[in-house]
């Protein structure tokens, strides 16, 4: 039984899944994987059924009816990985644009050091993103600027989705009460750890945007991100 698990959302991911799946396994720490699948219609959660014969104890999917949203998707993981008592919880994408070799700095930073969080960070160092447009690059950028303006939180890249998580943050917050659903999605959760005083720190990272399938970002994503997290700011958070 690992400690770890690797959450992966996926939705038409048929071109990446296998290999993904195959490169967290081949690193050195024996890391677990749910698979959270929104009924992709290309097959993508049949591609990862397949691989848990060949995986049998480590390779999880949870198959949902419909395409309901980034943030949803990772809570039903969440609560998945609380339920079977899981330390440290991870979330990535299957895109490649999250390096898994990355995944043992994210885990020793929470498991080795005095992380409660940590966050595999573009901005912490510079800007380490690889092969995004550069009106992309400064959304993003600058995105991550605005939400450390309008809420306080120490953090350069308030934005990313390459997070590694104590289960007993996750225990804490009250995921059922987690609103938004997309990009703002990982706004609001470190927010709401950071709010309850639990340590977040940022691991530098390279950002290689994806070269198979195709992106799920969109105009209704940043809308929610930049106008969600003023209401969150002014919002009490839930007791």
């Amino acid at each position: 039984m690992s400690d770890a698990l690797v959450i992966i959302p996926t939705y038409n991911e048929k071109e990446n899944i296998e290999a993904i799946i195959r490169e967290v396994f081949n690193q050195e720490k024996d890391f677990h994987i749910l698979v959270v699948d929104d009924n992709s219609p290309d097959g993508t959660g049949n591609i990862v059924e397949n691989l848990q014969k060949e995986f049998s104890t480590k390779l999880h999917i949870e198959k949902r009816t419909g395409k309901n949203g980034l943030g949803t998707a990772y809570i039903h993981g969440f609560k998945w990985a609380i339920a079977k008592k899981y330390d440290y919880i991870i979330e990535m994408d299957a895109d490649f644009s999250h390096n898994p070799k990355d995944l043992i700095r994210l885990y020793n930073e929470c498991a080795k050091k005095d992380a409660d969080v940590s966050v595999g960070s573009r901005y912490s160092v510079g800007v380490n993103v690889v092969n995004w447009p550069m009106h992309r690059v400064l959304l993003s950028y600058f995105a991550s600027k605005y939400v450390r303006f309008i809420t306080g939180i120490p953090l350069h890249d308030t934005t990313a989705g390459f997070v590694c998580w104590k289960r007993s943050v996750l225990e804490t917050l009250r995921l059922d009460k987690i609103k938004f659903i997309g990009y703002a999605f990982q706004i609001e959760m470190k927010y709401k750890a950071w709010k309850r005083g639990f340590k977040i720190n940022e691991v530098s990272v390279i950002f290689t945007d994806r070269t198979l399938g195709e992106s799920k970002m969109s105009g209704n994503i940043v809308y929610e991100a930049l106008f969600g997290v003023i209401k969150m700011r002014l919002s009490k958070l839930p007791k």
